[in-house]
């Protein structure tokens, strides 16, 4: 019986109604123990198996919060897919929503006490409920309160409901339906303790007219104990056996009857049969389906269960369990961990590997609890400290400082070694001090490195280095410290290719050691032997020295490799790079479509910090094509985040977002004051380094608004950087400043005979060299520069600066048609879905790059065509050049 939960009821039959008709999606319902999630993820089940649905069912297990994937793998094992514990969440999502996709009839999946699931099976289940549109899938998951549930459910997105108490006339039909001979004093009682709460409705109400008033108390308790203690009495009037059968299937993730059977049957040392759970059965706690699955009557009778257990017994069980499901390595080990009692380095080590896999797979609530399980079991306290220490970086990782800051406290520091007493001191300067400033900590930092390397643990000491580049790129050390840490960098021994040492140099050092960096790249990206991650590292180093065009070819490699891997949180940062590097390639389809998969990706993979440079990138690109509303939107979001942390060296790249909106919208004046900004070393957004990639535009502006003295100096003061790091982007800048000082036909020659790359640098000049010309009143020479401009900054999407060039043009006597972009009505996805289709990929291959269901990548092309006026697929290739 269902009372006052029309508007609920209501909102599953429409989740069905829209799977059944081919259009999926997913529902919340949240809400505190007993309020009536359980019996209306129930209803919804009945529903859709009544329509013909195949139903799916699994649950969150506390006892099993920390095995990987202990929620997915029910789910995984009905459709014939055991979970690899090694695979990645987002991946293993993706083949499932392609099966279910498949099944032939709508599908439901129901997924009970989601707050209890694994960080593993969340982070899966949550990536594929946000990509249900296009299939006939629904889900709908059930899931309490609380600070964790918020932070999941905040970024995954889901549409939700919050179920509130019943009201009074819903509340005591409920309790005269259980209890109908129940009195008025008592009815009266039930209905005040209850306050709403339809469990403690039914139970009490049902306790109240077995044993009268002494079942209520003590009425002091909070409702959901005072239902775990009448769970717990239940129980105990069942027979010994069958209470035994009760723990282990509470403490148990998977609900195989004959698992349960043979787990119990180890624990008591005596022979268990299935009539044993029918005392259990009669008195309505579980109930055993057709397939032989057992289901709690509400999941507070597990935690009943769990509470009335002693410690002993709860160990019996878990060790039981451990033999049960030797068969799966990962479940085995956190049983087994479960049943020990002191220490076991065996475990231990077994536990720390399981961590290792969880770091690999991004599962950092795993890795963290597993290394500090290992931690516990370990007997000598070096040891021990070093795996509280990896606890405490897997949770950094994470974000979550307050558990960083209870595993510190615990780490025993006079029993470290060297390296990891040189790691836990930076952890602590960052989460026991202020947290990073700038380069304030890189003294301690560089301190860290060179004892890691004095010790001979090159690996931690590269890893380290890798950890902080970035930030030591944006940070702009001291000389001092910045001398230091090359000195730091240098010192570790590997070889001078070494990608990883590459990659770092790169970033600490891109000036001095620029030159050196792009001859190891270029042989690098010759040679095809870096793995996903160095690549990506190797991609951040080309674009810290202004070396976009190899950036794109590192990240480009990169991504394929993490898409096949799911590694989406290492992905999102790599698009976030790539999208900008093709942004000053002048690429702006390209970035636009990279930014906006960059910004999905963040906050699925919980990279949040990522996200405005992932929108500053986009409004850049924006800007480039010419939607300078848009852009100046991205800007100030951006802007408006950083700038609760004070002055942040990223803020030069809002003002490269604003000088280049200024410039697609005609006023030079203002984005020559802009962009200046970030060459003027007293301006809180100079940068030393993004300085060297802006010189361009810099240069752009100056010559529309005339401010060539300013220029003069800007270029003089950099040709000996350009000379020293051989920045491609600040010979390009230089090469632009020089012509435009030069101010005549011969310097804009020349600078059009050099070996120019990139087509938007050359169209760059190729624009300015005509705007020249015109001035001069040399019409016929100016025209042939101007035509090819505009064909290049149409081809590359650059729609301001190709829209300048038309303007030049008709000033000179020539008109020249601007050309229809059927694209620029794609949203960012169906451009990237109708690229890769024209590339010839099927819509499976386009699906497993995306992290879509082949279904959708049809019903976005089925949109696309129409948008750009074409009929088939072999058309896209065409329609594309042309747009």
């Amino acid at each position: 019986m269902i009372l006052g939960r029309r508007p609920e009821l209501e909102a599953l039959t429409t989740v069905l109604d829209a799977a059944h008709a081919g259009s999926g999606g997913a529902l919340v319902l949240r809400g505190e123990a007993g309020i009536g999630k359980s019996a209306l993820l129930e209803h919804a089940a009945a529903e859709a198996g009544g329509r013909g649905f195949r139903v799916l069912v699994t649950a969150g297990v506390q006892a099993e919060v920390h095995i990987p994937y202990a929620g997915l793998d029910r789910l995984l094992r009905a459709v014939g897919m055991p979970a690899d514990p090694d695979s990645q969440p987002y991946r293993l999502a993706i083949a499932l929503l392609e099966v279910l996709g498949e099944a032939g009839v709508p599908v439901l999946v129901a997924v009970e006490d989601a707050h209890w699931l694994d960080e593993a099976s969340w982070a899966a289940l949550s990536f594929l409920a946000r990509r249900l549109g296009a299939d006939p899938i629904a889900m709908v998951l059930t899931t309490r309160d609380g600070d964790d549930v918020n932070r999941r459910l905040t970024a995954a997105g889901l549409p939700e409901r919050r179920l509130e108490s019943l009201g009074p006339d819903d509340s005591a039909a409920l309790v005269a339906a259980v209890a109908p001979g129940l009195g008025a004093a008592l009815t009266a009682r039930v209905l005040r303790q209850a306050a709403g709460n339809p469990l403690g409705l039914v139970e009490l109400g049902e306790a109240a007219a077995r044993s009268g008033g002494a079942a209520l108390l003590p009425a002091r308790l909070p409702l959901s104990e005072r239902l775990e203690h009448t769970f717990s009495g239940l129980v105990a009037e069942l027979p010994p056996i069958t209470r035994a059968l009760l723990l282990v299937a509470a403490l148990d993730d998977g609900d195989d009857f004959d698992e349960l059977i043979g787990a119990c049957a180890e624990m008591i040392g005596a022979p268990v049969s299935a009539d044993d759970i029918e005392p259990a059965v009669a008195t309505r706690l579980v109930r055993v389906d057709d397939q032989f699955r057992v289901r709690f009557r509400h999941p507070l009778l597990r935690s009943a269960l769990h509470q009335s257990a002693t410690a002993a017994q709860r160990r019996r069980a878990h060790a039981a369990l451990a033999g049960a499901v030797a068969a799966n390595s990962e479940r085995r080990v956190w049983h087994r961990a479960a049943a020990a009692i002191g220490p076991d380095e065996k475990l231990a080590r077994e536990l720390a590997e399981t961590a290792r896999r969880a770091q690999h797979r991004q599962v950092a609530t795993v890795a963290v609890a597993a290394f500090e399980r290992a931690a516990r079991l370990s007997a000598d306290p070096g040891v021990r400290g070093g795996r509280l220490l990896a606890a405490a970086n897997a949770a950094a990782e994470q974000g979550d400082p307050a558990t960083v800051v209870r595993l510190l406290a615990e780490v025993p520091e006079q029993w470290l070694t060297p390296t990891d007493r040189a790691w836990y001191g930076l952890l602590r300067e960052v989460f026991l001090g202020t947290g990073w400033s700038g380069g304030d900590r890189f003294a301690s930092f560089v301190e860290a490195v060179e004892t890691m390397c004095r010790e001979g643990d090159t690996d931690m000491a590269l890893e380290s280095l890798l950890v902080i580049c970035l930030r030591v790129y944006w940070s702009v050390p001291d000389p001092e410290t910045a001398g230091r840490l090359l000195a730091a960098a240098e010192s570790v021994d590997v070889s001078p290719d070494d990608p990883r040492l590459v990659a770092v140099l790169a970033q600490v050092a891109p000036v001095t050691r620029g030159a050196f960096c792009l001859k190891q790249m270029l042989a690098l990206r010759a040679s095809g032997e870096a793995n996903p991650r160095e690549l990506y590292e190797l991609g951040m180093g080309a674009g810290a020295m202004g070396a976009f065009s190899l950036g794109v070819s590192f990240h480009a490699a990169a991504e394929v490799e993490l898409r096949a891997q799911g590694r989406i949180g290492l992905l999102a940062k790599s698009l976030v790079s790539h999208a900008l590097h093709a942004a000053h390639l002048g690429d702006a389809r390209s970035a636009i479509s990279l930014a906006a998969e960059a910004e999905r990706l963040t906050a699925e993979s919980g990279e949040s910090n990522w996200l405005p440079t992932a929108w500053i990138i986009s409004g850049f690109a924006e800007a480039l094509r010419g939607d300078v509303s848009a852009a100046h939107e991205r800007a100030d979001r951006a802007e408006a985040v950083l700038m609760t942390a004070g002055p942040h060296p990223l803020l030069a790249l809002v003002r490269q977002v604003r000088g280049a909106a200024a410039l697609a919208a005609g006023r030079p004046g203002e984005a020559f004051r802009e962009l200046r900004r970030v060459f003027d070393p007293a301006d809180a957004s100079h940068h030393a380094h993004t300085r060297l990639m802006l010189l361009t535009f810099l240069a752009e502006a100056a010559m529309g608004c005339g401010a060539l003295d300013e220029l003069r100096l800007v270029a003089d003061d950099l040709t000996p950087v350009a000379e020293q790091g051989r920045s491609p982007a600040l010979i390009a800048g230089l090469r632009f400043a020089r012509a435009v000082l030069g101010d005549s036909a011969g310097s804009f020659a020349e600078a059009l005979a050099d070996d120019i790359e990139s087509p938007f640098e050359r169209a760059r000049l190729e624009l300015a060299y005509g705007m020249w010309l015109r001035r001069q009143r040399r019409a016929a020479e100016c025209r042939p520069l101007l035509r090819a401009a505009a064909d290049t900054f149409d081809a590359l999407g650059t729609i301001a600066w190709a829209d300048r060039a038309r303007a030049e043009l008709r000033a000179s006597g020539e008109t020249l048609r601007r050309p229809a972009e059927a694209a620029q009505g794609l949203t960012p996805q169906e451009l990237q879905i109708a690229k890769l289709a024209a590339e010839g990929l099927s819509n499976k291959d386009i699906a497993d790059r995306l992290f879509l269901s082949p279904r959708t990548v049809t019903t976005h092309l089925s949109r696309i065509y129409p948008k750009l006026g074409i009929r088939s697929r072999g058309e896209l290739s065409r329609a594309l050049q042309t747009a």
